[in-house]
């Protein structure tokens, strides 16, 4: 079913209206410019995990790239559990995306008001389940994560998801599930679109976020790491260190935590670690685990 053409709610601008209503005009500045940010998080039973954080990244996101989105927090959050209820929901996956009008044309955004929309969705595993089981495998992506003097990569901000998106495309028609992307220095970044940990001798690693979003999923995972006792080391990554790790999983709000078996000419295997914690954020999420 085409995301245009659905029954349902979505919140617009400070109001709920149908579906197939909520359009911008072909003009709009992030169109043409990529001045748009955006959130993916997940409700679980009813509740959406981490709302706040979202939110606040949301803010932070749009201030980043040189606008202020006209709700607060604590609206945002709100409007986020409005639009659960006004489409029925409890398991969803959640898009609030935020974006400059169409007052001006042009390079130069002065003058375009900001707008924030947010949807919600049935949306299942991001990977088959049956994939996910065994592992995905990953293709290494042609093109790499910019410098942070480049390009505002704190930012969830749609203009740095074009190359994610060319990688995940170059990966489908090779027959691969997904891409590992290098930074602008050569090191391991992450995925398309969900972070990366590596396990080795009881040790949890995981590149460092300078370039790349720190996401509130690899967060989460870290600080349940932490809580069995894991160490867990976040550093520089090189790609000829990746024969040595045993495992691999990606982490984020629509992969969860994916396991991997196999990257470019490395594989993993599904280890013990990798298992546990993926069932302690399962919990974690599902109100399991306080």
């Amino acid at each position: 079913m085409s995301f245009d053409d659905r029954d349902g709610f979505i919140w617009f601008d400070g109001k709920m209206v149908p579906w197939r209503e909520a359009n911008v005009h072909v003009l709009t500045h992030a169109l043409h410019y990529a001045s748009s940010v955006f959130e993916g998080q997940r409700a679980y039973g009813g509740k959406i995990f981490k709302l706040s954080q979202h939110s606040q990244r949301l803010r932070n996101s749009a201030e980043l790239l040189g606008f202020e989105i006209p709700w607060s927090v604590a609206e945002i959050d709100a409007a986020c559990e409005e639009v659960l209820k006004a489409n029925n929901l409890t398991d969803a996956y959640m898009r609030p995306v935020a974006w400059r009008g169409s007052e001006s044309m042009g390079v130069n955004p002065a003058g375009t008001k900001p707008h924030l929309a947010i949807a919600a969705w049935v949306w299942g595993k991001y990977f088959p389940p049956e994939k996910a089981a065994k592992g995905i495998r990953l293709d290494i992506a042609p093109w790499r994560r910019p410098a942070p003097y480049t390009a505002p990569v704190h930012s969830k901000a749609a203009g740095l998801y074009m190359i994610a998106t060319m990688s995940k495309a170059h990966a489908d028609n090779r027959g691969f599930d997904d891409a590992l992307m290098f930074d602008y220095r050569g090191q391991v970044a992450e995925a398309t679109g969900a972070n990366a940990f590596f396990v080795r001798d009881g040790v949890l690693h995981t590149p460092t976020p300078d370039c790349f979003l720190n996401g509130i999923t690899r967060q989460t995972i870290i600080e349940l790491a932490q809580r069995r006792g894991i160490e867990v080391q976040e550093r520089a990554i090189w790609p000829e260190e990746l024969e040595s790790f045993e495992s691999f999983f990606l982490t984020g709000s629509a992969a969860e935590v994916t396991f991997v078996q196999s990257a470019g000419p490395w594989s993993f295997e599904v280890g013990p670690m990798q298992q546990m914690l993926a069932k302690d954020y399962d919990d974690l999420v599902n109100g399991r685990l306080a």
